[in-house]
């Protein structure tokens, strides 16, 4: 199958192209800037789909508006006609061409462009009015306010707001290829023309600035936001990917005595925090015990023996676990419990617990076994 790219190498086009070429059946032809207009109807030779994403948001003269937007979607219009082929067209508009601007008029043109060659052929046409796309590689300055927040606080640059109380509203990249792909599948459908790209969400220009800042601290507290769902995973996601290359890595506290280290390595608001520890051979950990803190322990090296006692009856339980055979050690409240190294090498145990280390009320009760 053969697709026609334009805006190739804009920030939607290099996620598309990216995403393409995970297909193996896929071949992938590229409209840029530096392509001229006439060259459409060969490029449409064998085209099965267009993925109309080129376009102009930032010109110099707003004049570029109806070239870059209008004329350019009536020419590829005209093309589509003059060929004897059936070709499917996914064009990227904006949300603003509902309002009255030099872009949203020039995207609105391009609409109706397509939507007279949708009437000429039925079911070829695929509109998605787009608001804030964001995601990787969304030119900072440029395409959103979410690449150019991510670029300056990644970089301890300052970031300038004028309304932190406006609001925004955001479709991460990811969520767009898919729609496009699905089309490309054959599993989507329009509506008189249009493409609903879903889920969009809303976020004052504040939220957005917080919310990132706090990815950047998490570095110092270790306390990551909730980053596994959402508009929160996306921006995560996002606000990585313009890490320079000299952040991408970070070292986290260490603490050190006779018995071996304890590194924290991350922390939750609400599902606790992840360490590790060593303990030289003949070492013993622990001996304390928990009202409400739970634990789990995984030996990653060495051999250990847990022992366990519980306080009120004075039953005891002890096993042995190693690094050869992952196995969790759960510690259980009301138990006190250690954990030795009988190995001959240093024993490295992964911890998790189930909440942040509280110093002011800590729930750890020394009680020897």
């Amino acid at each position: 199958m053969r697709v026609l790219v334009t805006g190739a190498q804009g920030f939607v086009g290099k996620n598309l192209c990216l995403a393409l070429s995970e297909r193996n059946a896929i071949e992938v032809l590229h409209f840029t800037r530096d392509t001229p207009v006439d060259a459409l109807p060969d490029l449409l030779n064998e085209v099965d789909l267009v993925f109309h994403l080129a376009g102009i948001n930032r010109p110099q003269d707003p004049a570029e508006f109806q070239t870059g937007n209008a004329q350019l979607t009536q020419s590829l219009c005209d093309a589509i006609r003059s060929s004897e082929r059936s070709i499917r067209v996914v064009y990227t508009s904006s949300s603003q061409a509902e309002l009255n601007n030099p872009y949203g008029q020039s995207k609105k043109a391009a609409e109706q462009a397509l939507l007279d060659l949708e009437r000429d052929h039925p079911g070829t046409v695929f509109i998605a009015r787009l608001p804030n796309v964001f995601g990787k590689w969304a030119r900072p300055n440029y395409n959103s306010a979410v690449a150019t927040f991510c670029h300056n606080i990644a970089r301890d640059l300052p970031i300038s707001i004028h309304d932190r109380q406006a609001e925004v509203t955001l479709v991460y990249i990811d969520t767009v290829v898919r729609h496009f792909l699905a089309v490309l599948d054959n599993q989507a459908t329009a509506q008189q023309g249009y493409l609903d790209v879903q889920p969009q969400s809303r976020i004052t220009v504040g939220e957005l600035a917080d919310l990132l800042t706090a990815f950047k601290n998490s570095r110092e507290t270790l306390v990551t936001e909730r980053v596994g769902a959402g508009l929160t995973r996306e921006l995560y996601s996002t606000y990585v990917s313009y890490l320079p290359t000299d952040k991408f890595s970070y070292e986290v506290p260490k603490y050190g005595d006779p018995r071996g280290v304890f590194v924290e390595m991350l922390k939750t608001p609400d599902s606790g925090q992840f360490s590790y520890f060593t303990a030289h051979p003949g070492i013993t950990r622990g001996g304390h015990y928990h009202h409400t803190k739970t634990e789990k322990f995984l030996v990653i090296k060495g051999r250990a023996l847990f022992r366990f006692r519980q306080v009120d009856t004075g039953d005891y339980y002890e096993l042995t676990t190693s690094g050869d055979t992952p196995e969790i050690v759960e510690t259980v409240p009301g138990w006190t419990h250690n954990i030795t190294n009988i190995g001959d090498d240093e024993m490295v145990v992964m911890l998790w617990a189930n909440e942040i280390f509280d110093r002011q009320h800590p729930d750890t009760i020394t009680c020897p076994l």
